[in-house]
């Protein structure tokens, strides 16, 4: 649900945090929901801050119990440095709060209901998003160290699969701890919240890979030179398995061997991905190479 605009950027409010907030006024303690959802809204337009400051354009921001999801231009996935940054800056946002929340508490400023609550919401949201589970903030920090090492989409893989295990995880214990009167409803809620978007963004890992392949020819045609990555790979391998190592930032080089590992041949990432795009994920590598003329 679109709830307006702030500094130029979308808010929407995800109808599960809706749902969130509708059982805090049912419990009739409806302010703790309003100071929860200003603490997920400053976490959130503090990453804003921080992807202009590195300059990536932020779209839209859907507002989500443990924090969001921001949608940016299209250029932060595809760029693991500043994707880090940019996920960092939410949960120390929450820690700087915290900090604030104790020093106006030192010079009396405090409301004896809502400070202690505003204090232990900065934590969990804070603590929370620190967990290397997409797309928790540590997740997308987890995402963006595998990227280089495995891949755009492996990576989004791992990391959103952490995601699911630790939604399931949360919702078991959250359960545990309802039937033993430890919390309430709101840490299942949450959990659903987790596994509902780590599976969505699971989903769109392809479609990720996709957006870095034709980020990365225009980051080329703009700047004229990238980083190499070399790889080697057996003439048989299908075009579908030969690209999943191919990492952001990097112009992929592909030494092509046949079965007695003799040199084939060398094809580019470009032309990898044209190949795959006109002929199928399992076309052979070896289909792109030239055979050596006899004498």
């Amino acid at each position: 649900m679109r709830i307006g605009q702030l500094l130029g950027v979308e808010l929407e409010l995800n109808p599960f945090f809706l749902a969130l907030l509708a059982l805090f006024f049912v419990a009739g303690v409806l302010s703790r929901g309003l100071v929860a959802f200003a603490v997920v809204l400053v976490h959130e337009m503090v990453h804003v801050l921080v992807a202009r400051r590195l300059g990536v354009s932020m779209e839209k921001v859907e507002l989500l119990p443990f924090g969001g999801v921001a949608r940016a231009g299209g250029e932060l996935a595809t760029d693991p440095v500043r994707e880090a940054y940019v996920a960092a800056a939410g949960p120390a946002s929450n820690l700087a709060l915290f900090a604030l929340g104790v020093a106006l508490k030192n010079y009396g400023l405090w409301h004896a209901e809502l400070g202690p609550f505003f204090l232990q919401c900065n934590l969990l949201v804070a603590y929370f998003n620190m967990l290397p589970a997409f797309p928790l903030d540590g997740g997308r920090i987890y995402r963006a160290y595998l990227a280089s090492r495995v891949g755009i989409r492996r990576a989004t893989y791992r990391a959103a699969g952490l995601g699911q295990i630790c939604a399931l995880v949360i919702l078991l214990a959250g359960t545990l701890g309802m039937w033993g009167g430890y919390c309430g409803l709101d840490i299942p809620v949450t959990a659903l919240f987790l596994l509902y978007a780590a599976t969505r963004e699971r989903r769109a890992a392809p479609f990720l890979f996709a957006r870095l392949v034709m980020h990365k020819r225009e980051e080329l045609v703009q700047h004229g030179v990238l980083p190499a990555a070399q790889l080697v790979a057996l003439e048989s391998v299908p075009l579908g398995r030969l690209v999943r190592p191919f990492a952001p930032r990097r112009f992929h080089l592909v030494t092509v061997l046949d079965r007695d590992l003799q040199y084939r041949g060398t094809v580019t990432e470009a032309a990898v991905i044209d190949a795959l795009v006109k002929q199928g994920a399992d076309i052979p590598v070896g289909e792109l190479v030239r055979r050596p003329q006899g004498p």
